[in-house]
């Protein structure tokens, strides 16, 4: 993922308003910093993914929270070649069947079958790949902020917190959005904007929820309001870091959830671009 935005900002770079400086490097691990002016916010976007790992014969071991059902198509490739083999979920047993042994550490994936209709895009890795599409399409027209892909998201954090450092000692930057994929719950509906999340397993602070909000209703653009109990995202590394970052979960919301099947309603998509221009221009 990190080259492929690195050959994709290198492409794009130059039809954009403001060309960024192009951060990345060992102290970074796999994550890429852009910085556009003089940035006053941090965007958040997570490129890492949930999947699978081969363990000892047949048996798999999650990586993050990924829906498990027998049948699921799962590609990768490891020394002897690429792969397409199928899950086999058993009491919470998890196996794939595949015509040879898988050697042991490789990495499976959803097998990407990406559906498009008049109103709906359906694949699965929308979360976060359609986070991170949001951040290229705001760069088109960002002046001022940095737009920061982060790793190991879906399973437990780790780079945020050195990104978080770098971002506040260098820069002076304190408040975050973070652009990544919710859940469609009872409250939260396709079609109906993106959702302004007041709160998840982490509570952000209230007055930067509060002026998320204000601003978003000024704009006219259609949001919602979520408010959950659980699940997380970068920002909750944010909160737990030795800085006083304010932080703010901004995203469409999508059904079917860490499945092949993920599904998002194109005007969620489309206002939460719009919902974080406006949001990077006047923070």
């Amino acid at each position: 993922m990190k080259d492929f935005l690195l050959k994709y900002v290198k492409k794009n770079k130059s039809f954009w308003k403001v060309e960024p400086e192009i951060i990345h490097g060992p102290e970074f691990q796999d994550c890429l910093i852009l910085k556009f002016g003089k940035p006053r916010t941090a965007i958040y976007a997570h490129m890492d993914s949930i999947g699978f790992t081969v363990r000892y014969q047949d048996q798999l071991v999650p990586i993050g929270g990924p829906k498990a059902e027998t049948g699921y198509k799962l590609v990768g490739e490891d020394a002897l070649g690429p792969i397409e083999c199928e899950l086999v979920e058993n009491d919470g047993d998890l196996h794939y069947k595949f015509a040879r042994g898988i050697q042991r550490g490789t990495e499976l994936v959803f097998k990407c079958d990406f559906r498009e209709s008049e109103e709906y895009v359906q694949s699965c890795y929308l979360d976060n790949r359609l986070g991170v599409f949001n951040a290229l399409k705001v760069a088109e027209t960002l002046e001022d902020g940095l737009i920061i892909f982060s790793c190991w998201e879906e399973h437990g954090g780790g780079s945020v917190s050195y990104l978080a450092r770098h971002m506040v000692e260098k820069w002076g930057v304190t408040q975050a959005l973070i652009s990544d994929i919710t859940w469609i719950t009872e409250g939260v509906e396709h079609g109906q904007g993106v959702a302004i999340s007041m709160r998840d397993r982490s509570i952000p602070r209230r007055s930067f929820v509060n002026r998320i909000i204000e601003l978003a209703e000024e704009s006219g653009i259609p949001y919602q309001l979520e408010v959950e109990g659980a699940g997380g995202s970068d920002g909750k590394e944010l909160q737990a870091s030795p800085y006083p970052i304010d932080w703010c979960f901004v995203g469409a919301p999508e059904d079917n959830v860490h499945s092949p099947d993920e599904l998002v309603h194109k005007s969620d998509i489309v206002s939460m671009i719009q919902l974080y221009s406006t949001l990077m221009k006047r923070l």
